[in-house]
This record gives structure tokens, sequence and C-alpha cells, in this order.
């Protein structure tokens, strides 16, 4: 590095993320065509978005006009959907964005968040970034949290934020309502990331908002409504946040397709919660066959995936013994998850092909 450009320094020295990639991508590196490919390590909906989502993108006008810069019809819409006032509800681009801002809002060179892994990357990733110190305090051997362990260093690092993912990515298990309601008693705001609610047998805490000015909720309209590529999140925020979001927040993060197919989506609700059931059934279908298979262990999982501990080979080679078979599953190289390897509910002909593959590779 030249000495007339002064990066930062941790930045300079710090590891990158390493993001799952495209279809396409994938193909390339395989040598095979996208459509010969099952991609189950997103946690993406395969089923891909409402018709409506479809036909409101076909329709699309005013794209060189920028979009509502406080989405309000998609926050009326997400009020309705919720059951909390639109005037609690800040949307981003992907739940990613809201991270951001929580830390933004919070973080002053030094202050600590409490992290929880193995859990969602960006919690970590992103707090050094806002010079945030990140604490991990690891959960215990099947992805339970330690509350005394949380508690205690909360209170030691005097931490200002604590993250919790429920379900967690990438264990998939919900946290007990009487959990959060304990941590919720510390001098500390409490973010639960609930991506994977609405394929929990659980209505997520988004009513406990009004009650706890301490709590924020994060969602998503990735997983359930099949809109990953366009990135739209939002999250519910105790009224006397909200203010000092508005601030902060960059002006037209919503782009106009993004905010068009979200409204799209909560006008078809009904019909996308089919499709969520018809993949909590195929991770059901999931849990069963992997239980059955000598090499996998699967966690109970609350999500639109499953967890596995590989025995009898390492991880990242079932990953790549899958992938020859065009079948892309999420390894992950991290403590506690070099033995794990994450599989995403698919449509129904997507897990038969994924359980034929691992069930030659059972047979030798």
């Amino acid at each position: 590095m030249s000495e007339k450009v002064r990066i930062r320094r941790d930045i300079e020295s710090m590891s990158a993320y390493t993001p799952t990639t495209s279809l396409e991508v994938f193909a390339q590196r395989l040598g095979r065509a996208p459509g010969d490919l099952i991609k189950l390590d997103a946690n993406e909906n395969p089923f891909g978005p409402s018709p409506r989502v479809i036909e409101a993108l076909a329709k699309l006008q005013n794209t060189h006009v920028y979009p509502d810069p406080e989405s309000g019809r998609l926050r009326e819409l997400l009020a309705d959907y919720t059951g909390v006032p639109a005037e609690q509800i800040l949307c981003g681009a992907g739940a990613d964005e809201l991270i951001e801002l929580i830390l933004q809002l919070f973080i002053e060179p030094g202050d600590a968040i409490i992290n929880t892994p193995p859990t969602f990357a960006m919690y970590g990733f992103d707090a050094p970034l806002y010079h945030g110190e990140v604490v991990d305090v690891y959960r215990r051997a099947d992805f339970s949290l330690d509350l005394d362990a949380i508690e205690a260093a909360a209170l030691q690092h005097d931490a200002k934020l604590v993250f919790l993912c429920s379900p967690n990515n990438p264990s998939g298990n919900l946290i007990a309502a009487a959990e959060i309601r304990r941590l919720l008693e510390l001098p500390a705001s409490i973010v639960v990331d609930e991506a994977y609610i609405e394929f929990a047998a659980d209505d997520g805490l988004s009513n406990w908002v009004a009650d706890y000015p301490n709590l924020i909720i994060l969602r998503t309209l990735s997983k359930w409504a099949g809109l990953a590529g366009l990135r739209v999140g939002y999250g519910i925020f105790p009224r006397a946040l909200m203010p000092h979001l508005w601030k902060i927040k960059q002006p037209y993060n919503v782009n106009v397709a993004a905010d068009i197919a979200a409204q799209a989506s909560l006008q078809d609700v009904d019909f996308l919660l089919k499709r969520v059931r018809l993949l909590v059934a195929q991770r059901q279908r999931l849990e069963v066959a992997f239980a059955e298979l000598p090499f996998l262990a699967p966690y109970p999982s609350q999500a639109n995936f499953v967890l596995n501990r590989v025995t009898g080979m390492t991880a990242e080679e079932l990953r790549d013994r899958l992938a020859r078979a065009g079948i892309i599953a999420r390894y992950y190289n991290k403590p506690r998850l070099h033995d794990h390897i994450r599989i995403s509910a698919g449509m129904p002909e997507q897990v038969d092909r994924l359980l034929e593959a691992l069930r030659g590779i059972a047979a030798g």
C-alpha cells in the first residue's frame, strides 16, 4: 500500500467475509449448466416470488425517478402484516442494512456488542467496521444460549447491544420467550433477528416492542416471500429510536423494484404462506431422512434449513461430493462448525434428487 493511500489499518488487516455466490458462478466452477444444479446453500425460497410480483415488475415505470424515501406504502402494508404501527417500522436494503444502521446509531469507538456464535455472521463482521468490540459468548453444544455467560459478559463489558438470531442461523433453533425476557432485563438493547420466523411454529416477538424500550426486531422478505435478490428487510423499533434512525438512514435505500415487489408480496400473503408450509414439510422430510443416514446427525430446526453434524468423512468432503452431483450445500470453515453442513429445504423434486445423492454416498 502506498504511503499516500492511508486506509484504516484495522480494515487493511481484517479477513474478508465469504458469502455464498450465484448459481451462474457455481455452474462455471463446476463446469455444468446452471439448470443442472440445485442450490441449497443460502436458504433461498426455491419457489420464487408471488406471481403478483412478476406482474408488478413487468409493469414497473418511472425507474428514472427516485423511490419514496420513507417507503410509506410498504410500511403501511407491513403494519397490516405485523400488527405493529407503521411509525415503528423502518425498511432497508435487506436486514443487513438495518444491522449497520443499528450499529451506527449505538456504537461509539470501543463500545461492545455481545455476539452468540455460531450464528449469523454479519453481527460480528459489521461491528468492527463501526469501531465496536465484538464479545463472543459461544452457544452450548446443542446451540442453546448460555444465559449466565451472556449476562456476565454484557455487564463486564458494558455492552450496548446483544444480537440474537431466532430461529438461529445456522442451527435452526428458536430462542424461548422466557430467555428473551430474561435478557431484556440487561442494561443493553436486545436485537432479535427473526429472518426465519415465518417457518417457525411461533408468531415471533413483534408485539413485544411496545412494552420493551430496549427491544428491536429484524425481519426480511428474502426468505418467506422469495425476494432475496431484491433485498428488502424491515425493522420494528421502539418509538424513541425512530427519529434518530430517520436521521441516519440513506434517503433512497429501498429501490423502486424492491419496493414494488415487497408491496405485491404483502398483497398475496396467503399464497406465499402456503408455499412456506410446503417448505416446512420438505424441511421435516429432510430431518427424518438425514437421521436415517449413517454419516449425518441433524439438529431440530424451526427454519427452512437443517444443520447436520457429519461423521465418517469431513464436512468439506461431503460438500464436494454433493457438488459433483450438482447439489450445492453450505459448509462452514469456522469454530464449532468444522464438522457441520447446512442444507436448505427445496422443492419436492429437488429434495428427491438430494436424497438420492446422499443415499448413493451412503451405499459407497
